[in-house]
């Protein structure tokens, strides 16, 4: 006989370990992994029931997978949303949120701080199928406010945004969004739902890269989506099913074992980023700190308001411009370079030249990204090693000028 489940709410590290948990007739104690295209059936009666929907059966792996619901499941009660597909990469969970719900004549009303691919959606692809499309700042509510004052289809948004941590008031942009009759999507990326719920909020969309904090480990690709079950099975599922943004069963069962660990990775990396954030703020070569719970962030009152805590991402920009950057980077011993971010290893990287090298110089300058901007994924390391390396790094792209001069 199987045992019960709790009938008990349970707290988000045990979600985190046991959501969405389905044994097989093997009982097995970690999740199965259904590596497997597709399902056999009883019948040719089952097959055509399962086809008309009329019976529930796994049909096709591009369709739904033992493993993959697995991981659905869990986000979804992490999340507190009623239903979740995952895909294959989290611009494909961008992707299909968006195009799943939007059609010729619609209209698109998004934060211009978004990551580049994103930002390329909104600005090149979207209008090719006659969706008009305007960029706001993400921290100007009037810029909102006059921007929805005509009917809008879906509002898209990322708070914190990439990279330069703008936080945007999710609850004041939904409410006009709403108002304008419109779908709300926030890309939750940076917080990840341990600091941040935005459907509490009033979002009605969440979406997320499980390529970066819930694998953590730089192992696989993968994105969800979250959201009302009706609007899920309505309009996102059948845009999955028949395009085929579909995650490997692999991948879903290598970020549910990643999930496992979230509730103790990212309070470890907040920590260790805000360590960080307060020491880059004392050397003489750095410019200006961008770490949300820090005194001098523009926007720390409504960070504090919304978040948990501050995060894993620190950004700063260096004195000098991209040579300078370049010569810290260079110069780090421990620290990678890398445009991922969310990894237990610390990651930098240059975003100008990288995430957001497509923007274009004009919208970079409006995003705040100067050429000597740095984006920091703190990782898991110890953070007197982390800060040494800054140091020493530092140090010596100090020295390489003095040294070339002579």
């Amino acid at each position: 006989m199987a045992r019960k489940a709790p009938n008990r709410p349970l707290r988000p590290a045990t979600q985190l370990v046991r959501g969405g948990q389905m044994r097989s007739g093997f009982d097995e104690t970690a999740e199965a992994m259904f590596l497997t295209s597709g399902f056999v059936y009883d019948s040719a009666a089952q097959a055509e029931a399962t086809f008309a929907g009329s019976v529930q059966h796994y049909q096709y792996s591009r369709f739904g997978n033992p493993t993959v619901a697995m991981l659905e499941e869990r986000l979804a009660a992490l999340e507190g949303a009623e239903a979740c597909r995952a895909t294959a990469t989290g611009m494909a969970a961008v992707h299909a949120a968006m195009l799943s719900h939007l059609k010729t004549g619609d209209r698109v009303v998004a934060s211009r701080a978004l990551f580049g691919s994103c930002h390329w959606i909104v600005s090149t692809l979207l209008p090719r199928y006659g969706i008009a499309t305007e960029f706001v700042d993400g921290a100007d509510l009037d810029q909102w406010a006059k921007a929805l004052s005509q009917p809008t289809t879906m509002v898209l948004l990322e708070t914190p945004s990439n990279p330069m941590l703008e936080i945007v008031d999710m609850k004041a942009v939904c409410d006009l969004a709403h108002k304008a009759g419109a779908l709300v999507v926030v890309d939750n990326v940076f917080a990840t739902p341990l600091l941040q719920k935005p459907m509490q909020y009033g979002a009605d969309i969440v979406v997320y890269s499980a390529t970066k904090h819930f694998d953590g480990q730089g192992r696989v690709l993968g994105g969800c989506v979250l959201g009302a079950k009706k609007w899920v099975e309505d309009t996102l599922q059948p845009f999955i099913r028949n395009t085929g943004p579909s995650i490997s069963p692999f991948n879903a069962w290598v970020i549910l074992k990643g999930l496992e660990t979230l509730h103790l990775r990212v309070p470890a990396m907040c920590r260790n980023a805000a360590a960080v954030a307060d020491m880059l703020a004392e050397r003489s070569e750095i410019a200006r700190v961008l770490y949300p719970f820090r005194d001098d962030h523009p926007q720390q009152k409504l960070a504090m308001a919304q978040m948990s805590a501050g995060g894993t991402l620190v950004t700063f920009d260096l004195k000098g411009g991209k040579d300078a950057c370049f010569r810290f980077m260079d110069a780090m011993g421990l620290i990678d370079i890398s445009n991922n971010l969310g990894d237990s290893k610390s990651l930098a990287t240059h975003p100008a030249t990288t995430t957001h090298m497509r923007v274009g110089a004009e919208e970079r300058a409006r995003l705040g990204i100067t050429d000597g901007t740095v984006r920091l994924s703190v990782g898991l390391e110890d953070v007197a090693d982390i800060i040494d390396d800054l140091s020493q790094a530092l140090d010596a792209a100090n020295a390489a000028p003095a040294r070339a001069a002579e």
